[in-house]
């Protein structure tokens, strides 16, 4: 009998897990939905975008084509007048890793002005770019650039934030060739919940305001 309650015990946290991991990514999804876009001219005009960081390699040494569809996606935003300034964010925690230098390096190729890139060195996870933006550098109105799946997330803890931010779609990548980083967002979506509603998480660093553009 012992077995047996603890085997429905298991099922039902089973059940419960699933039911959260499912309900939280839809819950992303339906909220967001209408807050990102794949056309440029639907997006408003903005002083600033900011481009969220990944890996601009692979573990085998490859192109990560995630990087480089987002790295044309904010070029092709930059370019177009929707937006002055590109706020790159991400992770540079380990001395030999630095994303935010190797966006603009990125940036830079594709003739995007040195002095319209400002760096955001500790955007260690979406939530930590998404509030620095606005409690470091001043920007409480703003587009967001990466792939959908991801804008959706960094809208919604945006938006949670008390930031008007919509996302500009970079394009995405093979379903064979994405389908762990998918996987992960699942997971991603329900760890933000916590973080947002129950955790009440914060950056890891906040630190000196900056003024982007003076």
């Amino acid at each position: 009998m012992k077995m047996k309650k603890w085997l429905l015990v298991f099922l039902m946290l089973f059940l419960l897990g699933g039911v959260a991991l499912i309900g939280s990514y839809f819950a992303v999804e339906r909220y967001s939905s209408p807050l990102v876009f794949d056309d440029l001219e639907k997006l408003p005009n903005t002083k600033v975008a900011v481009l969220l960081g990944t890996s601009s390699n692979l573990v085998n040494g490859g192109k990560n084509q995630y990087f480089e569809n987002r790295m044309n996606a904010a070029a092709e935003l930059y370019k177009s007048g929707k937006v002055e300034y590109l706020l790159v964010s991400g992770d540079n925690r380990q001395r030999n890793y630095n994303e935010p230098v190797a966006m603009q390096a990125a940036l830079i190729k594709r003739s995007v002005p040195q002095d319209k890139i400002v760096l955001d060195y500790a955007g260690f996870r979406t939530l930590d770019s998404m509030v620095r933006a606005k409690a470091v550098f001043g920007q409480s109105k703003f587009i967001v650039i990466s792939q959908r799946f991801h804008n959706e997330r960094a809208v919604y803890i945006a938006n949670h934030c008390g930031i008007d931010a919509v996302g500009f779609n970079a394009a995405d990548v093979e379903i064979s060739a994405g389908l762990k980083t998918q996987l992960r967002e699942v997971l991603a979506r329900f760890k933000m919940m916590l973080d947002l509603y129950l955790l009440k998480t914060e950056p890891h660093f906040l630190g000196d305001k900056i003024v982007i553009g003076e």
